[in-house]
């Protein structure tokens, strides 16, 4: 049942907002343009101003591998990386999930 990521990005200091506008840019054709792509959450860490992580859920491995020709996420992929010191990346099984329809800004 899917296959899903947390993906971390450490974003260079005085980068933020640039690489956050990056993130909005690419979530937008994201949710328009991946009907396999179930969840794709960004968020800041509170405690870390430099730390961003990505939630991505996707329906399968066809999903995760189409997501990753998109020429929106070529685009981010390269662009990121004026942005960050550092990315890590986790694949996770999925055992269960529930997502529900609705976008979050």
């Amino acid at each position: 049942m899917g296959l899903a990521l947390v993906v971390t990005h450490r974003v260079r200091p005085g980068h933020e907002q640039a690489f956050d506008a990056l993130v909005q840019r690419t979530v937008e054709s994201i949710r328009t343009m991946e009907p396999g792509t179930l969840v794709y959450a960004t968020h800041a860490c509170s405690d870390d101003p430099r730390q961003r992580i990505f939630y991505e859920l996707y329906r399968d491995r066809a999903a995760f591998e189409a997501h990753e020709q998109y020429a929106h996420v070529r685009t981010f992929l390269a662009d990121r990386l004026a942005h960050v010191e550092s990315v890590e990346v986790q694949f996770l099984d999925v055992l269960s999930a529930h997502a529900l329809g609705a976008s979050i800004p």
